[in-house]
């Protein structure tokens, strides 16, 4: 694999940190600010507003600007956004600031996406796109608690600069490590961009992302409470099990990006499968701690392993336009967060149980199998390839708005 992938995963890397340590500095941040702690959490929303505003956003504005142009542009957006978090006076332009560093969030991965595939040989896609979102995955393994502890001791100003530093060292690695010739300026334009998105299968694949990744947060979104109430676990352990699924999330996704590249298809439903078995044993094993352990880290592979095809199933179902949907893609996994949170609650409010969550995470996991056997069919139907050989034959041939590879 190149060493270009590197600058990829640096800049997940830093976002993958600034995405998820507000959670950790919530206290910090409201004790500061002199704002409750629901009003802290708004900061969270606000970032993940950006996201979905800026990933299909940025995508379109930048679409006849090279590639590697881009990805500076943006972890420099982004350089500002966590820069201005830290120098905020106050609540109102602290949550702007967060605002603002969300919206390249998207756009990165889904042009950073495009670009990796654009790095190796037709049958490593999925595996290159898996080494640039193993900086996401590894950022809950170290970026985020790191962030944490320094936001807890140096005040939580400081770790914003720390990962606006971050930021700057991914801008130096793209210019530096990405050659011009991989990552050009897209042939077809906005408009192809735009068309590449009216086709059927692009839908169905972003759907399936949307209720797949639903399952995840569903049950991720009220963790916590399952590892205290229902397994006994004290509070201060949970950072630790927060790190175990990083963990599990960066073994699932290097194991799924390899099984992607020999069975995409397979891959997926063999990862949506494991989460509806994984979510249903869930009430089961939070029962003791050791089994509630296990879990987390079950969880953590299940799910990743989903992540790398359904980005590349999004990417090559347009491919006459792919960085505008797998930009899109990007903001269908924070649609994700938001509607399995919202779900996972409404199960939880509903009197359910600690681990109903995850029941109901389950049952998305199945409508999320469902969405992707449509997908399936619609694509036999289309007689869309679906054998790796098939994939690198049809690399060859000209683009077109509708799929061609699977």
């Amino acid at each position: 694999m190149p060493l270009a992938l590197l600058a990829l995963a640096v800049g997940a890397f830093g976002l993958g940190t600034t995405e998820f340590v507000m959670m950790g500095l919530l206290p910090d941040v409201a004790g500061d600010l002199h704002i409750s702690i629901p009003a802290a959490g708004h900061l969270v929303s606000a970032y993940a507003l950006g996201v979905v505003i800026g990933a299909p956003l940025l995508a379109a504005l930048t679409a006849r600007l090279p590639r590697r142009t881009v990805l500076v542009s943006l972890m420099a957006l982004f350089v500002a956004g966590n820069a201005l978090s830290a120098l905020a006076p106050g609540y109102d332009s602290l949550l702007a600031a967060r605002f603002l560093s969300g919206l390249p969030h998207g756009a990165f991965f889904g042009v950073g996406a495009v670009v990796a595939t654009n790095l190796v040989a037709p049958e490593r896609k999925a595996r290159s796109v898996s080494l640039m979102f193993m900086g996401l995955t590894v950022a809950n393994i170290a970026g985020v608690p790191v962030a944490t502890l320094m936001g807890q001791h140096l005040g939580w100003r400081a770790t914003f600069l720390g990962v606006s530093l971050i930021g700057v060292a991914a801008m130096a690695a793209v210019f530096l490590l990405i050659h011009p010739t991989h990552a050009p300026a897209p042939a077809t334009g906005l408009r192809g961009e735009l068309s590449a998105l009216r086709a059927l299968p692009v839908w169905l694949a972003l759907a399936t992302t949307v209720v797949g990744f639903g399952a995840l947060f569903s049950a991720y979104s009220y963790i916590t409470p399952m590892l205290t109430d229902a397994a006994g676990y004290a509070d201060s352990d949970v950072t630790l099990l927060l790190a175990l699924f990083g963990v599990g999330a960066t073994i699932g996704n290097l194991v799924g990006g390899r099984l992607a590249d020999h069975a995409m298809r397979g891959t997926l439903f063999g990862g949506l499968v494991s989460m509806v078995a994984v979510l249903l044993l869930f009430p089961v094993l939070m029962r003791t701690e050791w089994s509630a352990a296990l879990a987390v880290v079950l969880l953590g592979i299940a799910a990743f392993i989903t992540g790398s095809p359904l980005q590349l199933m999004v990417m090559e179902r347009a491919s006459a336009g792919p960085s505008l949907a797998s930009s899109a893609n990007q903001a269908a996994f924070n649609l994700a967060n938001a509607g399995g949170a919202w779900i996972g609650g409404v199960a939880l409010a509903a009197g359910f149980g600690v681990t109903s969550p995850a029941l109901a995470g389950a049952a998305l996991a199945v409508l999320g199998l469902g969405v992707a056997s449509m997908a399936y069919a619609v694509d036999r139907r289309r007689a869309v390839p679906t054998t790796v050989h098939e994939r690198v034959v049809a690399s060859h041939v000209p683009e077109t708005a509708e799929p061609v590879r699977s």
